[in-house]
């Protein structure tokens, strides 16, 4: 199932997508695409329904996140060996934790804000792995059994902020509209080799990132079971698993965002996010 979530900011509901590319309104059935809905019996009932069956959403509405009130946005730094060399940083040994703030999360084609006295902003498309059947201290060997699906994540970062001011990463990735998610969750049927997915950004036409999961440092598997040993993982937790290299910190000179460019990035299966940047008020 492609499972989304449509309409105004703050008021979306749930949908999926058909077949045939159609949006279909989940109302009747859950809440929302959060929490509760993101267990394994309540996937396995949604996949039960027949999509013509289901309202279908006229029009082209907004695409909201496909995951709603997620409870924590975990990310992995430096998980691709060749990103670590561009950035001159050694592989790591154990997988990289930060944080986004969830304040950071918008729509796949929402707007992405350079905040202001920014002069550093970044890109960075992302596998982005969703939680269903939380728990704590998962073996690697049950972890996929615990992941709802997958999405596209763009990790927007204010590389200034993140590596230059002191502190950990974490003030330079979740200023508002860094964390676009979508435009579709993804359940795990459709996605049998999360470790076999293209991914890939452009700017303005021109393609910077042209990565494939296959060259993870840590796979999903070893991330779930990883964090889970130092936090509870919920339902509707997102885990973003690190970029492949192109990022603009790694050209030579560097290359960051200005306001009035479009960037386009994609996952095999997953499908596609579009933002133009802005400067924030």
């Amino acid at each position: 199932m492609k499972l989304l979530r449509y309409g105004p900011k703050g008021h979306e509901k749930p949908g999926l997508l058909d077949p045939a590319g159609q949006i279909r309104d989940l109302s009747d059935h859950v809440a929302d695409i959060a929490g509760a809905a993101l267990l394994p019996e309540t996937l396995r009932k949604l996949a039960s329904l027949d999509p013509s069956t289901l309202p279908p959403v006229v029009g082209g509405p907004r695409l909201g996140a496909c995951v709603g009130a997620v409870g924590k946005f975990v990310c992995i730094g430096l998980n691709y060996s060749d990103h670590a060399k561009e950035t001159g940083s050694p592989i790591p040994k154990e997988p990289i934790l930060f944080a986004k703030w969830t304040s950071a999360i918008i729509g796949p084609n929402d707007d992405v804000e350079i905040p202001v006295g920014s002069e550093k902003t970044d890109w960075e498309v992302e596998l982005g792995v969703v939680i269903g059947q939380g728990g704590r201290n998962i073996d690697e060997a049950q972890a996929l059994d615990h992941v709802a699906g997958y999405c596209v994540i763009n990790d927007v970062s204010e590389r200034a902020w993140q590596l230059e001011r002191g502190g950990t990463w974490d003030k330079g990735k979740g200023c508002d509209t860094f964390g676009p998610i979508g435009p579709w969750l993804v359940t795990t049927d459709e996605v049998p080799d999360p470790q076999a997915l293209g991914l890939w950004l452009e700017v303005d036409g021109h393609r910077y990132q042209d990565g494939n999961t296959s060259t993870m440092v840590f796979g999903v598997r070893t991330l779930v079971s990883y964090c889970s040993q130092f936090m509870s993982l919920q339902p509707g937790d997102i885990i973003s698993t690190g970029t492949p290299p192109g990022v603009g910190l790694g050209c030579k000179p560097p290359v960051f965002l200005r306001a009035g460019q479009v960037m386009r990035l994609g996952i095999d299966g997953l499908g596609e996010q579009r933002q133009t940047v802005s400067m924030a008020k």
